[in-house]
């Protein structure tokens, strides 16, 4: 399947305005959730999910259908008859706004020291106001843009952002800074841990456009990947969160459409190497030197995929967990 018009053309729905309701709830929550949340000198809210505040991932849920704006249900249930005890489900019944308007993590925000006045900073905002912004070419092969006076952006960092970051999405989304909401999620964290693996969805829908399917073909997605505990340390609790999606992650989508050469695109959509012993993520980090743009974006893609073709009613399928992998860093016995 190619593209040929953009998926999301005509479409009404605001990403922010749904979001509004969820964000609502983690503040008004706060203690139940293990958050924190201020306001700037300037009216900007400030929810902090993990840096100095415990957090949860209960809250990790929460932000993470934050991040779908609210166009998604994320849970936790018990992996009762698998040999890891916990897993995260998601779902959406409108994939490609909630996973690639929304919750994808395309918005390159930086700031140098000079800016700072003490350390550099980068962060990739995720989560609705991407859309208000709309700073990333993705936007204009979607055909969306949101209009809303709230906009709610997260972050992956251990500190919270610069004024100079601030005023920019402020500046980029056009919002009033009692309009902002920025929710800090290390990924060390349990809510930052939680709303990472969160995006075993949209790691599937991103393979899918960068692989050229007709995204308006994609109607409805689901899936699901281990939870992993997070570790202390950055590095291996990135690799941690990546390695549940690359090699514990489960996606079935349902599509509509014409099958190229009489298959759905199954085997494309999972990780090239899915079949195989690979590394866990933190080393393949490492050798690419701590550089993401020196991974092969190939890598990206969750373990095993289920393609529903619903107008043959067939089903396919591609990829295998590799769950003795995850076992190998995550468990240790006990005793």
């Amino acid at each position: 399947m190619t593209m040929t018009s953009p998926p999301l053309a005509g479409c009404s729905l605001s990403l922010n305005a749904l979001a509004a309701a969820p964000v609502a709830a983690l503040v008004a929550r706060a203690d139940e959730f293990g958050v924190r949340v201020e306001r700037t000198a300037s009216g900007v809210t400030l929810i902090d999910a993990g840096i100095e505040a415990p957090g949860s991932t209960a809250a990790g849920l929460l932000i993470g259908e934050i991040c779908l704006g609210a166009l998604g249900a994320v849970h936790q249930r018990a992996g009762c008859a698998s040999p890891w005890p916990s897993w995260i489900e998601v779902s959406s019944a409108q994939p490609v706004l909630a996973c690639l308007g929304s919750q994808y993590a395309g918005w390159s925000l930086s700031a140098s020291k000079e800016e700072t006045g003490g350390r550099k900073f980068f962060a990739l905002g995720s989560g609705p106001a991407r859309a208000l912004a709309v700073k990333e070419p993705l936007f204009a092969e979607l055909g969306y843009r949101d209009h809303s006076d709230r906009g709610v952006l997260v972050l992956e960092v251990d500190r919270p952002p610069p004024q100079v970051v601030i005023d920019k999405v402020l500046r980029d989304c056009g919002l009033a800074p009692d309009g902002l909401t920025l929710i800090l999620t290390p990924t060390r964290s349990l809510a930052g841990t939680a709303q990472v693996v969160a995006r075993v969805l949209e790691v599937a829908l991103h393979k899918a456009h960068t692989l050229g399917f007709d995204l308006g073909h994609i109607a409805e997605g689901a899936a699901c990947a281990p939870l992993p505990s997070p570790v202390a340390d950055g590095v291996q609790a990135m690799g941690r969160t990546n390695d549940a999606i690359l090699y514990g992650g489960q996606v079935h989508l349902r599509v509509r459409g014409e099958l190229a050469g009489g298959r759905a695109p199954g085997p494309r959509l999972r990780g090239s190497w899915s079949r195989g012993l690979r590394p866990p993520f933190a080393d393949i980090f490492q050798r690419a030197e701590y550089d993401f743009y020196r991974i092969d974006p190939a890598l990206f893609a969750p373990a095993e995929v289920w393609v529903s073709h619903l107008d043959s009613g067939q089903t396919f399928h591609a990829g295998a967990m590799n769950l003795d992998l995850l076992l190998a860093d995550w468990r240790q016995p006990a005793g």
